[in-house]
């Protein structure tokens, strides 16, 4: 029964989300909402001037009514118990933080649009937004009686104390900004949290947190639907509207799995896009001009030694593909 609900939300929303490109696409080029390519990228990314934006809205629509729609239902024919309302907050608070962050997103996508040029929200403003709205999703599963114990493979429970709750904190914002990170060429963070949602899928169904599932293969469904439109030669970007919601749709999962430690392994590719941009402005700082990669974030390192988008889309789809595998293997043979 659990896989009915299943595979209707991977149906529903990734229907949802293609068929939207039909009519988002040109809308999006008729009001003229086309990104604006960094003069400083890949000399390339120039002839993708003008390429509409914020197509994030076709998968942020399919996986809100995928969600709404299939999540409630398979609550209204299971049993009734005192762990139901908690798995309710978890994904429904967790959908609500995700909507937040591709609201923040679109504030930053519309200013760019706007003033015609690639920066929005300056840093300290997505932050503080970025922060309040992690905050409320963590205050909200306090509420529902959320603690701070959380479940490591091969060592069990763990109660860190308060300290959980900044970790958390500090882990959802960082972790957000990373997925928007990886969002550089065409269909590579759609390519990517498509097999993190999935693996997130699979290990929610081996440990019986089958609401989760569904909100996993909504995610999936979603990405899977914008790829449609998504992969090289890209007809529309997601832009911050989309990754942002994204980052916040693996945060939900992890944390709704009380396996947020997952988020690392099954995140691989985002911490190293983060990690690079990180690492190229210190060594820059510290080496007075010198570069440690040829271009951050990493895949565009990969694009200067001449990787097409494509391989890139590949190859770091399969680093996640392994790095789930991994993960799984940890779950199952950890609890």
């Amino acid at each position: 029964m659990n896989s009915v609900w299943i595979i209707s939300a991977v149906i529903l929303s990734f229907g949802i989300t293609a068929l939207l490109g039909r009519w988002m696409v040109p809308f999006l080029h008729k009001i003229n909402f086309g990104q604006t390519i960094r003069e400083v990228g890949p000399k390339w990314h120039q002839k993708k001037n003008g390429t509409p934006t914020m197509g994030g809205f076709m998968f942020m629509i399919g996986i809100v009514i995928a969600v709404l729609t299939c999540v409630p239902l398979y609550f209204s024919v299971t049993e009734k118990n005192s762990l139901e309302m908690m798995m309710r907050t978890k994904i429904f608070g967790g959908l609500l933080m995700a909507i937040g962050f591709g609201a923040v997103g679109f504030f930053d996508d519309y200013i760019k649009v706007v003033k015609k040029r690639n920066l929005g929200l300056n840093v300290r403003q997505k932050l503080v937004l970025q922060f309040v709205i992690a905050a409320a999703y963590l205050y909200s599963l306090r509420l529902a009686g959320s603690t701070s114990v959380t479940l490591i493979p091969f060592v069990g429970s763990v109660n860190l104390g308060i300290w959980y709750w900044v970790i958390a904190l500090l882990g959802i914002v960082g972790m957000v900004n990373a997925v928007n990170f990886t969002d550089g060429i065409d269909g590579l963070n759609a390519t990517v949290t498509f097999f993190v949602s999935l693996f997130f899928m699979l290990i929610a169904g081996m440990i019986g947190i089958h609401g989760m599932s569904i909100f996993a293969a909504a995610s999936a469904g979603g990405c899977l639907g914008f790829l449609i439109w998504n992969m090289n030669p890209a007809k529309v970007f997601m832009g911050d509207t989309g990754s942002l919601f994204l980052g916040g749709i693996v945060c939900a999962l992890g944390f709704g799995l009380n396996l947020p430690i997952l988020i690392l392994p099954l995140g691989i590719i985002y911490i190293c896009e983060i990690l690079s941009v990180v690492l190229q402005v210190s060594y820059f700082k510290a080496t007075h001009g010198k570069r440690l990669f040829k271009m951050s974030p990493i895949h565009h390192h990969f694009e200067m030694c001449g990787w097409g988008e494509l391989k890139i889309c590949r190859v770091f789809g399969l680093v996640t593909v392994l790095f789930g595998i991994g993960s799984a293997l940890l779950v199952y043979y950890g609890f």
